[in-house]
């Protein structure tokens, strides 16, 4: 159980922490609204609402119109006279996206109260019909709509009238799903009741100041209130009801005939802007003069607001940049619903966001764990690439808002967790590799040693026996070997074994072994070679064999008898460098199982005019410092430029021809030469005197 945990110790921290971002997303908190709000903004700010012709016209209360009329707030006469300039081009509705919540100062029983005068002397002035009926006989006569507000500031007074609209619901009570505003504020009676409609300007809160949705329908004291854009269109459209329906969690549709909004359950819209369009303003105070074209009201919904700055009417949206008057929210509001390019936030959504970076989540972090570095960063950017198409894809044909934020980050996090598990696991992984490759160098360079010290101390043979032997590992697959075995006699061997490294290094020690006890025997040379081939086989070493050529060399008569078992060319030339190559004629050693008499073919050649050179194939195909390859060709060329052949000038030349400094050889390089010109023994003090000598010199 404790070696399965460890097995799988990542993926059980892996599963931990998705557990957590999964709590993290149902907890929702305002850090992680903040974010997926941000993703929403980048839908907008990239594919802005295009919209040329706007079905809404802005009367602007802008620096113009108060250079005009004075400060705000106006006389009821003056948007009286807007009133019925405007209603006099026909248009849908006259929406106001202002309060009028006292009394007009500037009407004449309102001078009359602020002066203390009586009637008998401002005769003429009583008579004069105050501003506030004139404005109320303008709404009474025009299509209308003016603005309540929903507030929390507790300031504000208890609204306690009823909305315009009969609302009529389908499936439940809509009071329990919609925004409610504990404190209100409207306009005068006298002018609510003129006009047709009463319509909601409240926006809710945004931490961020950022006016993104909007509510459809607020409660306001208790009483459910249309906001200004779809009470606009209903007054526009003459219709008295406004049409709720809900679903087991709340509200799905709300309806003013013939427009059918989908909302989501609290009534809510995200709102569709398009970037601010100067056109779609005309400043009150042209309008007041009726210095306009009559068509560009004709049908259209008219909006009365401000963007003047002393007004402080002015919000943020998505689409960033400056600050655009809060009517212009409305504006888009009525377009949206008009041409159903609003937003929707789908309940069904939050689960779709969560499931689906659950899978990327898993399959990012299991390729993570499977694959290279580079292949599952190719998977995270790919899978990164496919939550934002398929956001904007959703957002563009669907005019739904997927959190892609969500998604991402989720990914971004499974994806470093599962770099750094995988950057563990690879150190791990690779500091048991350093630790085994350590020790394996260790036991190489153990097993070379104990290899150097099977070869034999041949410098008292020197004039007339020499071999040398460079491997190009710390183990050598190679070997060579020369054992005395009477007055004038020895034996010798040259061998090449099949593969490289440590278990080549093991296969020659064996052969080694066996050829040193049979030859100490003084067995004749054809029955050392059946007991060495028949040794190796019975050894067992998988795949390897050994080519070799056996000998044995006495040094009185100058006669070798040699076997060449599967190995590389003898090479013999005689003092004026004539050279004869002698091919083996039988099969490399350890392969079959046993060798026959006949199998095994001895030659005899005389050295007293010859000398006898074998070498491995890592001498043939060994590089020079040209590139090229010596080959046979290059070894004659060597023994050629050799004046005094004896064996060790013999066998160094070639060494040194073929190991100049290269950081690493082809193959072992292994020589052995015979001659009998001079067959002196060396003692080893007298060689250590000589060696001596030629130091201090």
């Amino acid at each position: 159980m404790q070696a399965l945990l460890k097995k799988y110790n990542n993926y059980v921290i892996f599963f931990i922490l998705l557990i957590l971002l999964i709590v993290l997303k149902i907890i929702n908190p305002s850090f992680v609204k903040s974010v997926s709000f941000l993703s929403f903004d980048l839908y907008q700010k990239v594919f802005p609402l295009k919209k040329e012709d706007s079905k809404v016209v802005i009367i602007d209360i802008d620096e113009k119109s108060l250079g005009k009329f004075g400060q705000f707030p106006w006389s009821r006469s003056v948007f009286a006279k807007i009133i019925e300039r405007v209603s006099s081009a026909n248009p849908k509705v006259i929406g106001f996206d202002v309060f009028f919540t006292e009394k007009d100062k500037q009407s004449p029983e309102e001078i009359m109260k602020a002066y203390n005068l009586i009637p008998t002397d401002v005769f003429d002035l009583q008579n004069i019909k105050g501003h506030d009926e004139i404005f109320r006989d303008a709404l009474e006569n025009s299509k209308s709509v003016i603005a309540v507000l929903g507030s929390n500031v507790p300031s504000h007074s208890n609204y306690d009238r009823s909305s315009k609209a009969r609302f009529l619901s389908k499936g439940g009570d809509p009071k329990k799903f919609t925004y409610a505003f504990p404190h209100s504020i409207g306009s005068l009676e006298k002018l609510e009741k003129s006009a047709k409609g009463l319509g909601s300007i409240s926006f809710l809160d945004q931490t961020d100041g950022i006016i993104r949705s909007i509510p459809l329908i607020v409660r306001l004291n208790k009483k459910l209130f249309p906001t200004m854009g779809l009470e606009m269109l209903r007054v526009g459209e003459n219709k008295k009801n406004l049409y709720v329906e809900m679903n087991e969690v709340g509200i799905s549709r709300i309806s003013s005939r013939p427009h059918k909004i989908v909302s989501d359950p609290n009534g809510i819209i995200w709102v569709r802007y398009k970037k601010s369009q100067k056109s779609q303003y005309i400043s009150a105070s042209t309008v007041f003069d009726g210095k306009f074209d009559q068509s560009k009201f004709e049908n259209k919904y008219v909006l009365i607001g401000a963007s003047a700055q002393g007004l402080f009417d002015l919000v943020k949206t998505p689409l960033g940049g400056s600050t655009i008057p809060g009517v212009e929210v409305h504006a888009n509001v009525i377009e949206n619903i008009l041409d159903q390019s609003y937003l929707i936030r789908n309940p069904n959504t939050y689960l779709f966001e969560l499931l689906f970076s659950i899978i990327v989540a898993c399959v990012t972090f299991f390729f993570s764990q499977r694959i290279k570095p580079k292949y599952s960063l190719s998977i995270f950017f790919g899978s990164f690439i496919s939550v934002v198409v398929i956001g904007f894809s959703i957002f563009l044909f669907r005019s739904e808002l997927v959190d892609i934020s969500y998604p991402i980050f989720v990914l971004t996090i499974t994806f470093l967790t599962g770099l750094y598990f995988r950057f563990v696991e690879e150190n791990r992984i690779a500091l048991a590799n350093l630790q085994k490759e350590a020790k394996l160098l260790k036991e190489r360079e153990l097993a070379g040693e104990v290899q150097k010290s099977l070869f034999p101390d041949i410098s008292r043979f020197e004039n007339f026996i020499y071999a040398t032997n460079i491997p190009a590992r710390d183990v050598s697959g190679d070997y060579y070997d020369v054992v005395s075995v009477g007055k004038n006699e020895y034996f010798f061997t040259l061998a090449d074994v099949s593969g490289k490294g440590v278990k080549a290094g093991m296969y020659m020690a064996k052969a080694s072994s066996i050829f040193r006890t049979l030859s100490n025997l003084s067995y004749p040379l054809e029955k050392v070679v059946f007991g060495v081939n028949n040794e190796l086989v019975e050894a067992k070493f998988k795949g390897m064999f050994v080519t070799a050529v056996f000998g044995k060399f006495n040094v009185e008569t100058g006669e070798v008898n040699f076997v060449n078992a599967g190995h590389e060319s003898i090479m013999v030339f005689d003092r004026d460098k004539n050279f004869e190559f002698i091919k083996s004629e039988m099969p490399p050693i350890g392969i079959i199982k046993y060798f026959t008499e006949s199998m095994v073919k001895s030659q005899t050649i005389n050295l007293k005019e010859k000398t006898f050179v074998v070498y491995t194939d890592g001498v043939t195909e060994g590089y020079l410092k040209n590139g090229e390859e010596l080959g046979a060709e290059g070894v004659q060329r060597i023994v050629k430029g050799i004046d005094n052949t004896t064996p060790k000038i013999i066998v160094d030349s070639i060494a040194k021809e073929l190991n100049w400094g290269a950081e690493k050889l082809r193959d072992d390089i292994t020589c052995l030469a015979l001659d009998v010109k001079n067959t002196e023994l060396i003692s080893v003090k007298k060689k250590k005197k000589i060696e001596n000598k030629s130091e201090e010199k």
